[in-house]
């Protein structure tokens, strides 16, 4: 899920709402987070009630958009990148966002559509999983 240099530097705004520590059950493994987002739409939340899309294409691209949030007076709202799975992470790379470093996730299901997950520098928040 990251779009997020701009998005750090904007704390919580974008990136999504905080959560207790995942418990270790529910945390996705390899194979699972690969059918989670493959080919999905991500909705990160955002603490001001809104979304933030992550389009997780089958080929390995990811997309983000956040002009409907009106994030273009902060930030370039929209951009792409690449994600994969390692070691039970989800990891992607932005093309600007995040001046293209990489950064990979821990994700635990919530529920049927929904997840929480904390990336690698500690940054945590919740998103929806949509088709």
């Amino acid at each position: 899920m990251t779009g997020f240099n701009a998005l750090s530097k904007l704390g919580l705004a974008v990136a999504g709402l905080a959560f207790t520590a995942p418990a270790m059950a529910d945390v996705l493994k390899g194979e699972a987070i690969d059918q989670t987002v493959r080919g999905k739409r991500i909705y990160l939340a955002t603490p001001f009630g809104g979304e933030f899309p992550l389009n997780y294409r089958p080929n390995g691209r990811v997309d983000g958009d956040g002009e409907a949030l009106g994030l273009g007076r902060l930030m370039r709202p929209q951009d792409s990148g690449r994600w994969w799975v390692r070691e039970n992470r989800l990891c992607q790379q932005w093309s600007t966002w995040e001046q293209g470093q990489t950064y990979c996730f821990t994700l635990r299901k919530t529920g049927p559509r929904s997840l929480a997950w904390v990336r690698n520098d500690g940054l945590e928040g919740t998103a929806r999983i949509g088709n």
